[in-house]
């Protein structure tokens, strides 16, 4: 099993990218929250990674953290659930976000993921009782929480991502979404 890669970014095409590692180029499929995190082309990255092997295929999967990995792992657990829904589920919602849905059993919340329907959303949080705690990564109100949602709304807003994570670092600590992405553009703007 390969447990983690270290390489340089040389590809971006969500949901993959493709990391060069000692003259290889390996396809790893991200979710979303990891694939807004990750470095400029050419930079050197490293992904925490779970490998599945099919008849067909062997397919990487690669994440920020560890709490996103043990997510991932425990939604494939579950029957009918596969890689491509579990990464889905993790893209849709942070592993925060997920564990609190879980623990206050709210469907809703996992049937704003794209193809996941009510019935899934049940089963998922049926499945995950008691599995999926918050332990598993930092609360969403916490301040770098604020500061992953201030950085994705930037660059859904255009900016690049250099631009973003350099408009980010000046923010002060503590600060709520709402005025860290203010300040962010007025950052921008002077620059």
């Amino acid at each position: 099993m390969i447990g983690r890669i270290a390489g340089n970014l040389i590809e971006k095409n969500p949901p993959q990218v493709v990391v060069e590692c000692s003259g290889l180029g390996y396809e790893v499929d991200v979710p979303m929250s990891t694939f807004y995190n990750l470095p400029g082309l050419g930079e050197r990255v490293v992904l925490l990674t779970h490998m599945v092997v099919r008849e067909d295929a062997q397919l990487l999967y690669g994440f920020a953290s560890g709490g996103e990995r043990a997510a991932f792992r425990e939604l494939i657990k579950i029957s009918g659930v596969g890689p491509r829904t579990a990464l889905s589920v993790l893209s849709g919602l942070s592993v925060s976000d997920l564990a609190q849905a879980v623990t206050l059993q709210e469907a809703h919340r996992l049937i704003q993921v794209p193809g996941i329907g009510k019935k899934t959303a049940e089963r998922l949080l049926l499945e995950l009782k008691g599995k999926l705690g918050a332990d598993l990564e930092r609360p969403s109100n916490t301040p770098e929480s604020a500061v992953s949602d201030v950085l994705k709304a930037l660059t859904a807003l255009g900016y690049s991502e250099k631009e973003a994570s350099l408009a980010t670092k000046e923010l002060p600590q503590g600060v709520g979404v709402s005025e860290g992405i203010r300040q962010a553009l007025r950052s921008l703007a002077r620059n």
